[in-house]
């Protein structure tokens, strides 16, 4: 037997059941799913980059529970449900590719020998954008190009699509190298906020200020180099956590306890490790 996305929807509906549901989730509310919602996607993220493919459906699946959830919520609240949710995102889609549905329909069919090229559907995307955003009921903020970006983004992924946006309407470096020359002046900018700081002539308010623009940078700097920031990041955590559970094993299997080791010892350890890897890619 093999379920359909009904059978989601009534057990969503079981479990939300006052009555006979599940105590747990007749609690819940919007808010509180949130942090369960931000953790299946870094979930459904992570079996991605590790290529587990089996587990990938699992956490797939996960996410989409989360959909269900809210779907029913709304529901509940007389505000949209699940068959709403779905409709506004097929309207959605089909607007936003006039290229591939030109009447706007899931009938209509682009010409194959009349496509047109990058450039064209570049420019439909910002626009259409640009007309999506347009009709967000106003905030107590005056408009701004950079209106729909989420504000509760994290961090890194925010900074990049600031830069983005500001970078589509003439606001950006002409090349990478005044990134390079931006990054050395906020490490000097870093460096003279901490020494003030610690002489107690400045504070650490400026530090974090320093520190948060040196991280903007090296955003930037990942956007110019075509770089993922969050995953060359995840990839560094990665390979740090690897390391470190290696040295935990030589240490191990010779008998000795990390917490005792001086750092020199720890750190000669660490070098191992990595001539083992280098050598293991084959490199020099």
């Amino acid at each position: 037997m093999s379920y359909s996305i009904e059978d989601l929807k009534n057990l969503m509906a079981r479990l939300r059941d006052p009555d006979t549901g599940c105590p747990w989730d007749t609690k819940q509310d919007y808010r509180s799913i949130v942090p369960h919602t931000v953790e299946e996607a870094y979930e459904v993220a992570d079996a991605i980059e590790r290529e587990d493919f089996p587990h990938l459906k699992d956490e797939l699946g996960d996410l989409l529970f989360q959909v269900i959830f809210y779907a029913r919520l709304g529901e509940e609240d007389g505000h949209f449900d699940f068959e709403a949710v779905v409709d506004n995102l097929v309207c959605k889609l089909l607007r936003r590719h006039p290229h591939v549905f030109p009447d706007g329909t899931l009938e209509s069919r682009v010409d194959p020998d009349n496509r047109p090229d990058d450039a064209w559907i570049k420019e439909s995307w910002e626009r259409i954008k640009a007309e999506e955003r347009a009709m967000v009921p106003p905030s107590d903020l005056p408009p701004s190009r950079l209106d729909g970006i989420a504000q509760t983004l994290p961090a890194i992924a925010k900074a990049e699509k600031l830069q983005k946006r500001a970078a589509r309407h003439g606001f950006d470096w002409p090349d990478i190298s005044p990134v390079f020359d931006k990054l050395h002046e906020e490490i000097e900018e870093l460096k003279e906020a901490w020494t003030e700081a610690e002489a107690g002539t400045g504070d650490h308010d400026a530090v974090e200020d320093e520190l948060g623009d040196l991280m903007f940078v090296c955003v930037n700097l990942a956007r110019f180099l075509k770089v993922n920031p969050e995953r060359a990041l995840n990839r560094t955590n990665h390979k740090f956590d690897a390391r470190f559970r290696a040295i935990e094993r030589v240490l191990e299997s010779e008998g000795r306890n990390m917490d005792e080791e001086s750092l020199e010892a720890l750190d000669a350890v660490w070098q191992a490790v990595k001539g083992v890897e280098k050598s293991g890619n084959g490199q020099a």
